[in-house]
């Protein structure tokens, strides 16, 4: 079935598939090329598979995962299993941020993904962010089992809430979960962030002015290059946020009011992980949603070319990693352009 551009594939699992999980898709080679062979889904899940997102040379599949009523209701529990086969690329994103409504009572919504990245496979999750409305309890875990040559992009943030309506960091629970594991269950990277209201702080204090945060973590060969430009670039980035000019002549006095506003509007930080040092994790917080994302003169100097083709003059974090991804696969940016707009 087609419309709007899109081709939507829809595959009847069997009965078992279909209790174990609300979505399954499996993602092969076929003549060469990346090609959904299996994709089943059942409400409140579906996956939109586009027909074209580039040349005919491309070698890419990319999945946008949304849920009737445009957010996860209170209570929903949502599973999905990917399996990307060998040498094969595909891009998990979405249409919009994942909303994520009030919550009836105590009950939790939660989202839960498994996926298997193949030998020379690369997996990019690029979602755009999680936003909670006022009162919501959400759980989401990912859970990806790689081998030693796959290659893995996952972007997980979260904004305060609604603006718009008031609400920053208004809601009462958030927790969400990435374990990676090698071959034999061996675990690889282990992570949870948990934001919970509690009896004597909230959240909005303990985040004080800082409205949203993320991580991005970059794992395998085919982004060797990309880490050690993030790297260079969260390094220089922060030395010149956190630097404090002396004063040139007489004595500086420093108020509270002065400490405020040395607060970074912005920081970011790096660490490497894995036996041999092939995964780097990004973490980022920033005081305003313009500031949610790596500004282009800040971070990616090395790429800047790239990004001033947008109209905007900032880019998602979700399409700022899988350009610069691209970048590197494809040694040639121009025919994404009109991809990532």
């Amino acid at each position: 079935m087609q419309g709007g551009g899109f081709q939507f594939q829809f595959q009847i699992a069997g009965a078992r598939d279909r209790m174990a999980s609300d979505g399954k898709v499996v993602v092969e080679k076929v003549g060469e090329k990346s090609s959904v062979t299996r994709c089943f889904s059942k409400y409140p899940l579906k996956f939109i598979i586009p027909r074209k997102v580039g040349p005919s040379k491309t070698d890419a599949v990319w999945i946008y995962s949304l849920t009737y009523g445009g957010g996860v209701v209170s209570g929903d529990s949502i599973s999905c299993e990917f399996t990307i086969g060998d040498a094969c690329t595909t891009v998990l994103t979405t249409q919009a941020s994942t909303k994520v409504y009030k919550s009836m009572g105590s009950k939790c919504s939660e989202q839960v993904l498994e996926a298997s990245i193949g030998s020379d496979a690369l997996l990019a999750v690029v979602p755009d962010p999680v936003t909670c409305f006022s009162t919501a309890r959400y759980s989401q875990k990912q859970v990806f089992r790689v081998v030693s040559d796959s290659s893995l992009v996952i972007v997980d943030w979260i904004t305060s809430g609604r603006h718009e309506s008031g609400e920053k960091w208004d809601f009462d629970l958030y927790k969400s979960t990435n374990h990676i594991f090698l071959e034999d269950n061996q675990p690889l990277f282990l992570d949870t962030m948990l934001l919970e209201r509690g009896s004597i702080t909230s959240i909005a204090e303990r985040m004080q002015d800082y409205q949203v945060i993320a991580m991005v973590v970059l794992l395998g060969p085919k982004l060797k290059q990309v880490q050690d430009q993030v790297q260079r670039d969260v390094k220089r980035i922060m030395s010149e946020q956190l630097h404090i000019p002396s004063a040139s002549l007489g004595h500086q006095v420093i108020t509270k009011s002065d400490n405020f506003l040395m607060k970074p509007s912005f920081i970011a930080s790096t660490s490497v992980f894995g036996p041999k040092g092939n995964g780097v994790v990004v973490r980022i917080a920033a005081m305003t949603t313009e500031e949610d994302v790596f500004l282009t003169d800040k971070v990616v100097s090395g790429t800047k070319a790239l990004f001033l083709t947008f109209p905007d003059y900032y880019i998602p974090v979700r399409r700022l990693f899988f350009c610069m991804l691209l970048l590197q696969q494809s040694k040639s940016y121009s025919p994404w352009i009109g991809v990532l707009k």
